[in-house]
């Protein structure tokens, strides 16, 4: 981003436009980066959680790892994520119509958060 604007050609209202349009992109910029930091703490300490939490024996079997919610067979069944292959309940799940199975709410996240760290 080390690029100079040349403003000699414009007037003081164009040069001041442009100067508040470049300080709210870098504005935009600060508060994503803010919140992709954020993201990322939070999956770091989600992925301690489970990796704990799945240490316990047979804890995930019986239980979800994100949430610890009981499975129940009718009301809370056990689905197990595409990415983690951990087991979670329908709460901390959603469905994936492209890999066509389910995928955690931490994965997906990550999955999401993944785009913007390649730019």
């Amino acid at each position: 981003m080390g690029r100079k604007l040349d403003l000699s050609g414009l007037t003081d209202d164009e040069a001041e436009h442009v100067l508040k349009v470049v300080q709210r992109d870098m504005k935009l910029r600060k508060k994503e980066e803010e919140r992709l930091s954020e993201m990322k703490q939070e999956l770091a300490e989600e992925g301690s959680r489970c990796s704990i939490l799945s240490k316990q024996h047979r804890f995930n079997e019986h239980c979800c790892i994100r949430c610890c919610a009981p499975f129940t067979f009718l009301f809370n069944p056990k689905r197990q994520c595409l990415d983690c292959q951990f087991n979670v309940c329908k709460t901390c799940c959603t469905y994936s119509k492209r890999d066509r199975a389910w995928l955690c709410s931490a994965c997906q996240k990550g999955r999401l958060r993944k785009p913007w760290l390649r730019g």
